[in-house]
């Protein structure tokens, strides 16, 4: 009884360590990446850095965000990146080419986006296409479809169109301020208003999904959609509507994207996709909650910024980056899930 007893006893503090391991492993982890690349490079903790990281991950953080409600209801967005750089085209092609206002050319752009996920929503509950083949096809369409106006070419002002008159259009300084405008905060022109945008948006997301009677009834629906559809819920309206949310933002990024660039680049959203993948995912590691949410996405959209500027910073080739970022992506998963499921495994 009493060889029982001290087991019991000695097994009390690794299971104290594995408790902190998954609830905190991963905050102590951006700390330490903090604390390593202020001491490995000069000048990353000053404000300006702070600004670069959070502007390069604001866009990054908003699509994360939409990938998040797709995961919730247990599905996923491929599309989510065409999705944005199609906001950015249109956006460029409606104001430079066809001339249109600041307020048509947004208001398109997030019909844009919520028509693409009502389709991708249809294709997957209605005509049970699965959720990876119904986004990636919708990706390589929107690929395509937004090359066709300009024949492959950016969007510019005074641009040669393909008819050979010239476009006389221009960015409007109202849709260019959504990009290049900083407010300032206890130093002048020190935050940018895409990052005052994605703290909003994250805040909304939270409240939502984690206060709210519909975010519940979406986390019940990727826990178990059957049991959901018995309990009473409407379980294709919701992830139709998750489809929708995850396309309303992607065009939010890419009208972003498009401001603060000042032209319809078609290679500029080349990584959006998969860095917003990578925060979403990374997500699932924040706090140990082991499942999609708002907050460990911000969170993961951080890390990601920190870890490339801090890789730039040091001087990192390119080429590295998308590497470390998937080790990191990898580790933070297996970390999570092992211990989580060790966790479990223990409790029961």
């Amino acid at each position: 009884m009493q060889d029982g007893t001290n087991t019991h006893k000695d097994m009390a503090p690794k299971k104290t360590l594995v408790d902190y391991a998954i609830r905190y492993g991963f905050l102590t982890l951006l700390a330490g990446l903090l604390i390593f690349f202020s001491v490995a490079t000069d000048g990353f903790l000053s404000p300006y850095s702070a600004v670069f990281i959070f502007q390069s991950v604001a866009i990054t953080g908003i699509l994360a965000l939409g990938v998040t409600f797709t995961l919730v209801v247990d599905g996923f967005d491929l599309s989510i990146g065409s999705t944005a750089t199609s906001a950015l085209m249109l956006s460029a092609y409606m104001m430079v080419v066809l001339g249109t206002g600041v307020v048509p050319a947004v208001l398109a752009c997030l019909v844009m986006g919520a028509l693409i996920g009502l389709v991708n929503g249809l294709l997957i509950v209605k005509m049970k296409v699965p959720d990876l083949l119904a986004t990636l096809g919708m990706m390589f369409l929107l690929i395509g479809l937004q090359r066709i106006p300009t024949e492959g070419r950016s969007i510019a002002t005074g641009m040669k169109l393909p008819d050979g008159t010239t476009a006389n259009g221009t960015f409007a300084p109202e849709f260019l301020w959504l990009g290049r405008h900083r407010f300032d905060f206890f130093i002048d022109n020190l935050i940018p208003v895409s990052v005052v945008i994605l703290v909003i948006v994250a805040i909304l997301c939270w409240v939502f999904l984690e206060l709210t009677r519909h975010g519940r009834l979406m986390y019940a629906i990727g826990s178990n959609a059957r049991a959901a559809a018995l309990a009473g819920t409407n379980v294709n309206r919701y992830k139709i509507l998750a489809y929708m949310i995850s396309g309303v933002l992607a065009s939010v990024g890419g009208i972003l994207l498009a401001a603060r660039l000042g032209r319809g680049d078609i290679a500029s959203g080349n990584n959006l996709l998969l860095d917003s993948v990578a925060a979403a995912l990374i997500g699932y590691a924040v706090m140990g909650v082991a499942k999609p949410n708002a907050f460990g996405t911000a969170i993961g959209a951080l890390f990601v910024g920190i870890l490339l500027q801090g890789l730039t910073m040091m001087n990192a080739p390119y080429y590295t980056q998308d590497f470390v970022k998937g080790a990191v992506l990898v580790i933070a998963l297996v970390f999570t899930f092992v211990l989580t499921g060790r966790r479990g495994g223990s409790t029961h």
